[in-house]
């Protein structure tokens, strides 16, 4: 075992089990992936039954992803101040009461309610009330996962928090086999979960242990534009851009391309969207875990990778294509999440690590805040476009990561 002592509650405290703190949080990650991912497979299908156009549904996750993104580094900041437990329960039972407020949206849209600009305009205050309070799980996450590592083991930290995101990941999709039963079954159950998992992290997860601030020792705000971190907010912004433009309309891309109802469209991508996930979790178990690579070299391996599974998916209109892009996207982003997060944390000091949690916590809302919208757009014009678009953006990336690689700190 692991013990820590401490060290804001003197050494007389009983010692801190980093390891069974460790195995709570990732199970509680597994829980907050499967809420993340199982709405993805379902959005696409129930906006359209609801009457809703491309871009409207995009706009959905586009507005949630703004709020997000103005949220996560104010909760980053407060789990420095209030604790990341504290944090981590507000976000995971506000994320549980704000799936439940969506899903009473939904299914007054599906029982004919509401309907029209009054439907739209109260899902998009129904995200954002639920992306208000569950931005607050992810940067607490981080930073406890910070406080229990060691600068030698932060990678493989990051990379066990990402590989139980997207266990969860995994399982979210498959929850969307319930939908015969109705198409909202699976968004209730995971509202259901959702609340679990709080009680799991209320009782089982103890305090983490906080590090010593120098009072005499000036303190720097961590910004998007602060230098230690700059080179991974670049990355990371334009990285989640990329993603979000493909991500948001891989279920119009699907349902449009293989001729899908609604209910065989969320089938079939949340099995593309499983095995993308099973892609994720073995390079964050395996290939991060069992190598020492840098972070900025797992970027560096991710963004090519990347481009080639855009490639395929703008000029493929077979299932098995398409699914097998979403697996080498799954595999290049499950190298790209620790690499992003982990360089980002061994950037700044140990006192700082909410507020950089925060920081990191927002760059992806930041790129899904444009990617969806712009992505609906495109893909309105022609299905091909935002894949394209998104090929183009990662080839710029791969040209760039030489010069941003040298403003990045050695730990």
């Amino acid at each position: 075992m692991n013990d820590i002592t401490r060290p804001d509650r003197g050494p007389s405290s009983e010692p801190f089990d980093a390891e069974y703190a460790k195995q709570v949080l990732l199970a509680s990650l597994v829980i907050v992936g499967m809420g993340f991912s199982v709405l993805f497979p379902l959005l696409a299908p129930i906006g359209r039954e609801i009457g809703l156009n491309e871009i409207q549904i995009t706009s959905i996750i586009g507005v949630s992803s703004i709020t997000v993104f103005l949220a996560s580094p104010r909760w980053g900041r407060l789990s420095d101040r209030w604790g990341r437990k504290n944090i981590m329960l507000i976000g995971l039972f506000g994320f549980s009461a704000g799936t439940l407020l969506f899903n009473s949206v939904l299914l007054a849209g599906l029982e004919g309610i509401l309907q029209g600009t009054g439907l739209f305009i109260l899902l998009i205050g129904a995200r954002i009330c639920h992306a208000a309070v569950m931005s607050a799980a992810m940067p607490a996450s981080t930073a406890y996962m910070a406080d229990i590592t060691t600068v030698e083991n932060r990678t493989k930290g990051m990379g066990a928090s990402g590989a139980a995101n997207n266990l969860g990941s995994i399982l979210g999709p498959s929850l969307t086999a319930l939908a015969f039963i109705s198409l909202l079954f699976p968004l209730w159950l995971m509202a259901a979960l959702a609340f679990m998992n709080g009680l799991l992290v209320w009782r089982f997860l103890p305090d983490a242990p906080r590090a010593k601030v120098n009072p005499t020792k000036p303190m720097h705000k961590v910004r998007y534009s602060d230098p230690r971190i700059r080179p991974f907010v670049i990355v990371g912004v334009l990285m989640f851009t990329g993603f979000a433009l493909v991500q948001q309309t891989m279920g119009f891309r699907f349902q449009d391309a293989l001729s899908l109802s609604t209910t065989e469209t969320a089938k079939v991508l949340g099995l593309a969207m499983m095995c993308s996930a099973a892609a994720s979790l073995f390079a964050q178990s395996v290939v991060v875990q069992r190598t020492r690579l840098a972070p900025f070299q797992l970027l560096k391996l991710a963004i090519p990778l990347l481009t080639i599974a855009f490639i395929v998916m703008a000029v493929s209109e077979s299932r098995w294509v398409l699914t097998g892009a979403m697996v080498i996207q799954g595999f290049a982003m499950g190298m790209a999440g620790p690499g992003f997060t982990a360089g980002a944390s061994l950037s700044v000091e140990a006192e700082e690590q909410g507020a950089v949690a925060g920081v990191i916590a927002s760059c992806g809302p930041l790129g899904f805040c444009v990617g969806p919208i712009f992505g609906g757009m495109l893909y309105q014009v022609l299905p091909q476009l935002p894949y394209a678009v998104a090929a183009i953006m990662y080839v710029v990336l791969t040209f760039s990561m030489g010069r941003l690689s040298r403003g990045v700190r050695q730990a």
